[in-house]
């Protein structure tokens, strides 16, 4: 359950931009009132960072600062992009958008696909797997579906890292990647991947980013459009980006520096799709003049939850450890976690099921318990012991909730009974908007007395108890609302998605509870081999491990369960013990090594500030000036030529030519666009200087460290005149 959802009134929009200012803590205020040049912001667990940000956007917006449509807001999630935009229309700053990375960047290269490549835009897959199996099928290779899964996982973490198939081994061994299969097999399926996604013109998720990030660096013109619509850029889970991400925003930027980015390095748990939260510890280092914001105040965990939070970070080890939050709770004391050992998986089962009837039978709402674990597979004999207890369930990442058909089905109804009004017959009897809606509702299903047990009855019933207390909750926040009112609301929280509460025990995996928070939450399965998990190997997945269970401890308000099992099965031998990462902090166990090493309080540091309060600049870099004329370059394509665009070329109009058909060879073997390899204003550059060496190759705007260690051989032998053998190419 969100924070955005656990209010059981409809906040009012406040009246004025200083009003939205109220009721924020002293470091949140700092945050929303940082509207001019870099800000980072580094928000511990808890600590209100989505609703610094909002209020951020709002007061910028209604203070008449920055203007609604010239801000992007970027999240990870479509959840938490919708949960945004709904904050942010409560704030009365409508026309913001709030996207994902990939949402954003699709509807920019849907839009200027005609433009820079033309002809209509390739099909999006929604899913690659089945591309993944006609790929291994093409090269007589048999993957079993774990294996499908392994190997479209490295796919998507090559593509984010902006690794192509024959560069694949290396990265994967630099990186530490375990797979079930070889790397030079991952290698073929990716290549056959790519060979037959080009077959079918289509496209996968990864190549939007991609592609988005090509069209703006080869076409200055549209990336000038793009920056010329937003000006101001937040981005929250910043410790979430990948190297790709980073690019497409560092172009969406250009050289600007209106940026705010939101993150905690102690909740990254995806780097294996490739994230790091490199980008977000080395801010200050890229933006010297950044104000940075922390944010330690707790508002959602009692002392006793943080206590724990604080005593699993204070023995990590690695640079995010470095830079860890310690957590301050705002809250009134609750009780102690609860730590209990069990014999076996389906005791623990039945263990954890039974202290939630208890929760329940004590008026702890079941929307307000979650069961977590490491993996999915541990969800079914969490669910057969709820069913077995009769405690109503919801799996998080199941359907979304205005996409079941009982929902659908609810708010066409209620549409047609507002559209009807007083020539409705079911609203005979109706006096208020709550009983118009139970009213509707009762021909879908939905009875005052719940149905007994669990399954697909209850479940429909659930749904449609959370759009009458919806229903409830709307009318009372405003009087007078009529059911037009109501079906608006729905509309717009669907376009949000923007769920109301369901009634069940949420059974999640921790990488899916993040973001989310619940009263009690039980934590199972911690014990060593799941929690790290086995292939967990290097002290890098060892301390993303701790993260994750740092994460789930969070997630709790008030009651906290953790607990493991000896065995797996009954009858198994005892040889699990607790997880490492409880030493210490259990009862009875004993303390590893802590740490002093900090974030440190909460508070601002702000930058420097240049002279005659100029605003400060990202970096401090000597200007590019055009090596003909001397003017001053600003535009990109300018500064890759080093000269300006008018100004006389003394290009090898041939060695130009070679370069070019060189680089249609390399794409066409790699399977990307031309672009990809090296831009038009890159290989002019390229032919204008005629390098002779690395060194004077690696000074040509365009070709980085990456590029250079792939490419560099090839393109001295056609600078120096010679041709680029096929042995080579294939090499």
């Amino acid at each position: 359950m969100t924070a955005a959802t656990h209010s059981t009134l409809f906040p009012r929009t406040p009246d004025s931009a200083d009003a939205v200012l109220e009721g924020l803590d002293p470091e949140q205020r700092e945050v929303a009132t940082a509207l001019h040049g870099p800000v980072c912001v580094l928000a511990g667990a808890g600590t209100g960072k989505t609703r610094a940000i909002t209020h951020r956007i709002a007061y910028g917006v209604r203070a008449g600062i920055l203007q609604p449509s010239s801000v992007l807001a970027v999240t990870f999630t479509n959840r938490a992009a919708g949960e945004m935009r709904g904050r942010l229309r409560q704030l009365g700053a409508a026309g913001v958008q709030a996207r994902t990375f990939h949402s954003a960047a699709l509807r920019q290269l849907q839009y200027f696909w005609p433009k820079a490549v033309g002809g209509s835009m390739p099909r999006l897959v929604d899913r690659k797997i089945q591309l993944v199996a006609d790929a291994a099928a093409a090269c007589r290779i048999r993957l079993d579906r774990g294996e499908l899964r392994d190997v479209t996982g490295e796919i998507e973490w090559s593509k984010v890292t902006q690794t192509v198939p024959s560069d694949y081994a290396l990265a994967a061994a630099k990186a530490g990647r375990e797979t079930t299969r070889a790397a030079a097999e991952i290698a073929q399926l990716y290549s056959a991947y790519e060979d037959l996604k080009r077959d079918r013109a289509v496209i996968d998720f990864e190549d939007v980013l991609l592609l988005t990030v090509a069209i703006l660096q080869d076409r200055h013109d549209i990336a000038e459009q793009v920056r010329s619509q937003y000006q101001h850029f937040v981005v929250d889970e910043y410790q979430d980006v990948s190297p790709l991400q980073q690019r497409l925003l560092d172009l969406w930027l250009g050289r600007r520096d209106s940026l705010c980015v939101v993150g905690d390095a102690s909740q990254t748990i995806y780097s294996f799709t490739g994230a790091t939260p490199d980008h977000l510890l080395d801010f200050r280092t890229r933006h010297p003049g950044a104000t940075v914001v922390k944010l330690v105040r707790d508002y959602r965990s009692t002392p006793q939850v943080v206590h724990l939070a604080n005593g699993l970070l204070a023995q990590a080890r690695g640079r995010a450890a470095d830079h860890r939050l310690e957590l301050i709770s705002q809250r009134r004391p609750g009780p102690e976690p609860v730590y209990t050992e069990y014999t076996d998986e389906p005791a623990e089962a039945e263990g954890a099921a039974r202290r939630i009837r208890e929760l329940m039978d004590a008026g702890v709402r079941a929307s307000e318990i979650a069961i977590l674990f490491r993996t999915n597979s541990q969800s079914e004999t969490y669910e057969q012991a709820l069913a077995d207890a009769g405690v109503p369930y919801q799996l998080r990442g199941a359907e979304r909730f205005f996409d079941r058909p009982e929902v659908r089905r609810a708010i066409v109804n209620l549409r047609g009974a507002a559209r009807f009004g007083g020539n409705d017959s079911r609203l005979d009897d109706a006096v208020d908007l709550p009983s118009q809606v139970r009213a509707v509702l009762s021909g879908e299903g939905w009875t005052t007395v719940p149905p007994a047990g669990s399954g697909a009855v209850r479940e429909r019933w659930e749904s449609l108890a959370a759009l009458v207390n919806l229903a409830q909750d709307f009318a009372a926040a405003r009087v007078g609302a009529t059911l037009n009112d109501l079906v608006a609301e729905l509309d717009e929280r669907a376009g949000a998605q923007h769920a109301p509460t369901v009634e069940g025990v949420t059974l999640a995996s921790l990488h899916s509870a993040k973001g989310l928070e619940w009263d009690a939450v039980f934590l199972v399965g911690v014990a060593e081999g799941m929690m790290p998990i086995t292939y967990a190997k290097t002290d890098e997945q060892i301390e993303e491990e701790r993260r994750l269970l740092y994460v789930g401890v969070t997630r709790a308000r008030e009651r906290l369960h953790v607990s493991w099992s000896l065995s797996r099965s009954p009858g198994g031998r005892p040889n699990r013990r607790p997880s490492r990462f409880l030493d210490g902090l259990r009862p009875g166990s004993t303390a590893t090594a802590g740490r002093t090493a900090g974030g440190g309080p909460g508070g601002v540091e702000r930058g420097f500030t240049s002279p005659a309060g100029a605003a400060p600049r990202r970096t401090q870099r000597t200007p590019a000036r055009c090596r003909v004329c001397g003017r001053t370059l600003t535009d990109a394509g300018e500064m890759k030529l080093m000269r300006c665009e008018d100004c006389p070329s003394d290009m090898d109009e041939g060695l130009y030519e070679r370069l070019r058909d060189w680089r249609a060879v390399q794409a066409q073997r790699t399977g990307q666009p031309a672009f990809c390899v090296f831009t038009d204003k890159t290989l002019m550059a390229i032919a204008e200087a005629v390098p002779d060496d690395e060194h004077e190759l690696a000074r040509i705007p365009g070709v980085g460290m990456r590029k250079l260690n792939r490419y560099g051989a090839d393109v001295l032998t056609i600078c120096a005149g010679q041709d680029v053998s096929e042995e080579e190419n294939e090499a």
